[in-house]
Parts: structure tokens; C-alpha cells; sequence
């Protein structure tokens, strides 16, 4: 008797549980659309929470919130550290806002190997931008994520349109040529280079460069802006040499000043160009139809992955072949492929 007594009270323990959760997203999902910052800055960290509860609590908030997402223009920015990168933001974020545009800042920063952790800076540097009622400003760490974003950038994306946000601007990290997974989830690609660092040279190498819709070189003030308008040239003539974009449009090559704020206005009215033009070609549509497949496929590689890592024994007998294959035991394929006969049969 004592034993079903106990049963049911955690029947109803459940229950009731399951009652207030549906009840906590309800509201958060409500402030969300309200345009409540704290509120947005909660359903980010539930996204980007690692706990199982959290994870399906993260789905259903999305789930809710897709429908009121979309409305916006989603806009990558890259650049080598040093390229001044948060300050153009703040520059070119208080300029849209002044114009009356909402603007959240997605703003990846680099996670370290040895301690895990991130420096988080941006939301410091962006002192003006983030004091704008208009603005909100995220930092996340990478997680050592590839592509120079987070492992939630997307999912924080569609809950800052969900907020009202009609500018998106994700910062990406800023570390190499490889950080390509952000044009997966933007509309337009800013490229931000340097006078007199090199910057100019990259543009003819492939990778990064090719997927920028606009290319900056930042910091033309001062003595340096003779170097600037140089390295625009040389951009300019680099740029011929690289394939035929997907939507045909011509890259542009723009100098720009974050400090003195020049050319922050024909870099917003180029970006309106190619939006305007992106929409009327239906290239726009398209990009963002391929968007949500490659956010499909790599959800599924996600869910693969844990599912995989979760199966009894596995984690051990990987890290058995990664001793075998370190000395020299066996090949990369042959562990690769022991492991998942493993898996599928269950022996494990």
C-alpha cells in the first residue's frame, strides 16, 4: 500500500512538474515577443544549454517562436582580430538605430582549448550600442564550435526576430579562412580588412573571401587612409580574379572609418541594394529554403553523434582506438569502422 501511495505521489509530483514548465515557456515565450532583453537573453542560455531537460525545453520555446521569426536581414561580419570589428558594429548598429531599425548583435568570441572558457568581451567594447534601447548585444563563447559561430548561433538568431529585431549581425570569431558556417545563416556576408596588414593580398585567396557580399577596409582615417584607398584598389582588381558569385551580383569594396564614422551610410545603402535585389530575383527565398536544410542536416549529425555516445561502452572503446590508432595499431577507417559495427550491432 505504502509502495503505490509512493507511486502515485510521484505520478502527480510529475505531472505537476510538467504543469509549471509549460507554464514558465509560456511566459517566457510571451516576453520574448514582447521585446523583453531579459527575457531574450534567457531563452539564449536555455538554446545553449548542454542539460537534457534544457534541451527539450529549448525545442518546445522554439517551436513556439518560429512562426513570429523571419523578418529580418541577417548580416555575417568577419575579419581577422584587429580589423576593428566591434567597433564598426557599434558604429554601424547606432547608425541603423538612430534610423529607427532594432539591432541584435549575435557576437562569437573564441573559446579556449587549454581553459574552455571565452573572454566575452564585446559587450564591453560596444559600450554606446549596448546603453541603445533599440540594441541588444549577445556574446557567446564558440565551444570551440568550427566556423567561426556558436553551437546555437541559429537557434539565437530566430529568437532575436521572434523579440522584434529586425538587424541581425553575427560577429563570428575571427581566426582564419574557415570560417564559412556563418553564410549558412545570413542573408549578406561583410568581409572587414586592414591596410598594410596583408589583408589585401587575402582577397585573392579562396574560402572566406568568396562568400562576402561587401568587402570593408576599415580604419581609412588619419595617415592611413592613403594605405586604405591603396588596398581598396588592390582589392578591387584581386576580386576579378574569383568565380561568378551564386547570385551574380558584383562584390563591392568600401573604406570605411568606425572612429570618424565615414562611409557607415554607403555600406547600409549597398546592403538595402542587395537586399532589395536578392528579393526580387527570388535568390533571397532560395538561400533561406537551403538555410533550413543545412540547419536539418546538421541537427541530424548532432542527434547522430550523441545517440552514438551515448550507447553502453562506446565512449571507452573509442577511446581505446584513439590510443590504437596513435600507435599506429590500426588506420583511421579501419577504428572508424570497427566502432560502428559496434554500434549498430549492439555489442558493445
Amino acid at each position: 500500500m505504502k509502495k503505490n501511495t509512493n507511486n502515485r505521489q510521484q505520478q502527480i509530483h510529475r505531472i505537476r512538474s510538467s504543469r509549471e514548465e509549460a507554464s514558465d515557456l509560456d511566459k517566457l515565450s510571451e516576453a520574448i515577443r514582447t521585446g523583453s532583453r531579459t527575457a531574450l537573453s534567457k531563452g539564449i542560455t536555455l538554446v545553449e544549454s548542454l542539460r537534457e531537460e534544457d534541451r527539450r525545453s529549448a525545442q518546445d520555446l522554439l517551436a513556439v517562436l518560429l512562426p513570429f521569426s523571419g523578418n529580418s536581414i541577417r548580416i555575417g561580419i568577419s575579419g581577422v582580430p584587429g580589423a576593428g570589428k566591434s567597433t564598426f558594429i557599434e558604429a554601424f548598429g547606432s547608425l541603423l538605430c538612430s534610423m529607427g531599425r532594432k539591432v541584435a548583435v549575435l557576437a562569437v568570441d573564441p573559446s579556449s582549448e587549454i581553459a574552455k572558457g571565452s573572454i566575452l568581451g564585446d559587450k564591453t567594447r560596444m559600450n554606446e550600442l549596448a546603453a541603445n534601447e533599440k540594441a541588444f548585444i549577445r556574446p557567446s563563447p564558440s565551444g570551440g564550435n568550427l566556423g567561426g559561430v556558436a553551437r546555437r548561433t541559429r537557434e539565437s538568431i530566430y529568437l532575436c526576430e521572434a523579440a522584434g529585431f529586425d538587424t541581425i549581425l553575427v560577429e563570428t570569431v575571427g581566426v582564419g579562412q574557415n570560417e564559412t558556417a556563418v553564410h549558412h545563416m545570413v542573408d549578406l556576408f561583410l568581409l572587414i580588412a586592414l591596410a598594410g596588414s596583408g589583408d589585401e593580398l587575402q582577397g585573392i585567396k579562396r574560402g572566406i573571401t568568396e562568400l562576402a557580399d561587401i568587402v570593408l577596409v576599415n580604419k581609412a582615417d588619419g595617415e592611413n587612409l592613403p594605405r586604405a584607398k591603396a588596398a581598396r584598389q588592390d582589392l578591387i582588381r584581386a576580386l576579378h580574379f574569383l568565380p561568378e558569385r551564386e547570385n551574380k551580383v558584383p562584390v563591392e569594396v568600401f573604406l570605411c572609418s568606425s572612429i570618424e564614422k565615414t562611409g557607415l551610410s554607403e555600406i547600409w545603402q549597398a546592403i538595402e541594394g542587395l537586399e532589395k535585389a536578392s528579393r526580387q530575383s527570388t535568390f533571397f527565398e532560395s538561400n533561406r529554403k537551403k538555410q533550413l536544410v543545412s540547419w536539418l542536416h546538421d541537427s541530424l549529425k548532432e542527434e547522430l553523434w550523441n545517440t552514438f555516445m551515448k550507447r553502453d561502452g562506446i565512449e571507452k572503446l573509442l577511446h581505446q582506438f584513439e590510443v590504437d590508432v596513435l600507435q599506429m595499431k590500426c588506420s583511421v577507417n579501419h577504428a572508424a569502422l570497427e566502432l560502428m559495427q559496434k554500434f549498430n550491432s549492439g555489442d558493445n
